[in-house]
């Protein structure tokens, strides 16, 4: 989460008694992510986060928002969008809203944190809830491309190119036209597909933990979602869940019992089961290219937390060195 539009107390009071969640106590900007302004607010009713959207559009942030709404309603614990019941925002019943003239939306906030040291009992927790949700949009009808999928990888490598050192550019672009020769092939076009999340990272998720039980609460910022292989999504998931964030390096133990407990529920195809070393490395492509991006191309902020692309180039690497398999 970011700061790029500042967002008074005064300014986002009436918006919040215009969707009839109570009178506005405190408002806080969100420090985390980078790609839209974010606040947690709470009312004398409730917990929410307020977003405003930087990059996405009126045209595009319906396949999100009604995304949320259909997987809060198929039973995933995902922030379900809040509608207007009165006020200036939009219409009656509108989920995307619009403040200070840009698209805006309010969810409910989830209880509990995220686990950014997990076990395997986390990832096991993360592996059913992410089977759950892509068979839980099997039935969405909206359709929307992966905006951050092949053709913005191949649009933005050359930009970031220039910022790279000569072994940087030879991995890159070996890698992406790696990818177009997978995204290619006839095994990669039969995949099964859905809404996909993108971006399960683990400051994504929330637990809550009581005595000894652990409690998955809820999967959130869904604005990088698309319509993309189901594989897609667990090799993204894999890549930050099963890793060792010093290395890269896979993790055996965190990785057997995500694709275990996601088996129970949705098992893989043959096909898929062939090609997840090419998804993995596809998951880190994607977030190497976006964080050089943001890095050596940012926007202004007023709160902004840049991350380090240097991760996903081990990621990458370590990806094509030593691929993985579910029998590993």
């Amino acid at each position: 989460m970011a700061v790029y539009t500042e967002v008074s107390f005064d300014e986002a009071a009436p918006l919040l008694l215009s969707l009839g969640l109570g009178q506005l106590q405190t408002i806080t900007a969100c420090a985390g992510g980078i790609e839209n302004t974010n606040y947690f607010v709470d009312t004398d009713q409730g917990r929410y986060v307020l977003t405003l959207f930087e990059r996405l559009s009126f045209e595009q942030l319906p396949f999100y928002l009604y995304l949320m709404q259909h997987l809060a309603q198929h039973g995933i614990p995902v922030p379900e969008p809040h509608a207007l019941v009165n006020g200036k925002a939009g219409k009656p019943g509108d989920i995307l809203l619009k403040l200070k003239g840009k698209p805006a939306a309010v969810v409910d906030r989830l209880r509990g944190r995220s686990e950014l040291a997990p076990t395997p009992a986390h990832c096991a927790a993360v592996g059913d809830m992410l089977a759950r949700m892509h068979l839980a949009g099997l039935d969405y009808p909206r359709q929307q491309p992966n905006l951050r999928g092949l053709a913005w990888w191949n649009e933005t490598v050359p930009v970031v190119l220039p910022h790279l050192d000569p072994a940087q550019n030879r991995l890159i672009l070996s890698e992406l036209a790696y990818q177009n020769h997978v995204a290619a092939s006839s095994a990669c076009q039969a995949l099964p597909r859905g809404p996909v999340h993108a971006d399960l990272f683990r400051d994504n998720v929330m637990f809550d933990r009581q005595g000894d039980s652990l409690e998955l609460t809820g999967f959130f910022d869904f604005y990088f979602a698309g319509w993309d292989a189901f594989l897609f999504d667990i090799g993204v998931t894999l890549n930050d869940w099963c890793v060792d964030l010093a290395t890269g390096a896979h993790d055996a133990e965190r990785a057997r019992a995500f694709m275990a407990a996601y088996q129970a529920v949705r098992r893989l195809s043959p096909q898929e089961r062939n090609l997840l070393p090419a998804m993995q490395r596809a998951g880190a492509l994607r977030f190497w290219i976006s964080r050089l991006w943001d890095l050596h191309l940012p926007r202004e902020a007023a709160v902004l937390q840049a991350h380090d692309p240097g991760h996903f180039e081990r990621v990458l690497r370590q990806r094509i060195a030593h691929p993985y398999s579910l029998q590993d």
